[in-house]
């Protein structure tokens, strides 16, 4: 069931991202108009070359549109220089992959204390926060393992540690599950749920209806348009 629109997060109207490859043009968004209210759980799914990872990278502020209108909390994010794109991302958005992106040689802890260095908190009480976010996803007492000692779905769980640990505005999933044994993608999406409910804003970008049915909105792109946006079957 979904709930009542919160305050606006995202807004986006008539966006289009052209690709030159070569001679070739490739329009990789059509003008795709989307809002993403405080509070939604959405996935978006399409084939292979629909721009689903060219929508959710425009979403998280890795990329900018060739036009069209993009606004991150009532800010107008196609204007921004790279210095504001990447404090935007630091501070409004958690990213989780699907390879995990953890830094090898260093604990759990660390890699979850890491946005909170770019942020700029002092040493203390960075590692309180980086605890509380390890206890939050069942690790408190693996905080001191580094990833080749953690399953892939430990790997997974301090990764969204990470991601939740400057308390964003959005946390973007890429395939959080595409790693992962049937078993464990299970638990992955069971801990979204939690995080749903304790009131984060999801926006996972999937291929599986599995994964998407956890959703509460599901879009999807088709040829860089948006075929359907509407509350999951």
């Amino acid at each position: 069931m979904m709930r009542p629109a919160g305050e606006l997060v995202i807004e986006i109207e008539g966006v289009t991202k052209l690709y030159t490859m070569g001679t070739e043009t490739i329009h990789a968004l059509r003008g795709v108009s989307l809002k993403i209210h405080r509070n939604e759980y959405l996935a978006i799914m399409g084939p292979s070359g629909s721009g689903k990872s060219t929508l959710m990278n425009m979403l998280g502020c890795l990329d900018t549109p060739t036009a069209g209108h993009y606004e991150f909390n009532r800010k107008n994010v196609a204007m921004m220089i790279d210095d504001e794109l990447a404090e935007i991302r630091n501070r409004e958005i958690g990213f989780v992959f699907q390879t995990f992106n953890l830094l090898p040689r260093s604990t759990a802890l660390s890699n979850v204390e890491l946005p909170l260095i770019y942020a700029g908190i002092p040493p203390s009480q960075r590692r309180e926060i980086a605890q509380e976010a390890l206890i939050s996803v069942g690790l408190g007492d693996r905080m001191q393992h580094r990833p080749n000692e953690l399953s892939g779905g430990q790997r997974q769980r301090v990764a969204i540690a990470r991601a939740l640990v400057n308390k964003p505005s959005i946390i973007l999933a890429d395939e959080p599950t595409g790693n992962l044994d049937s078993k464990t993608g299970v638990e992955i999406m069971t801990l979204f749920e939690e995080l749903y409910e304790m009131g984060n804003t999801l926006i996972v970008v999937t291929h599986e209806e599995d994964v998407a049915r956890h959703a509460r909105r599901v879009l999807r792109l088709r040829d860089g348009l948006i075929e359907s946006d509407g509350p999951r079957d």
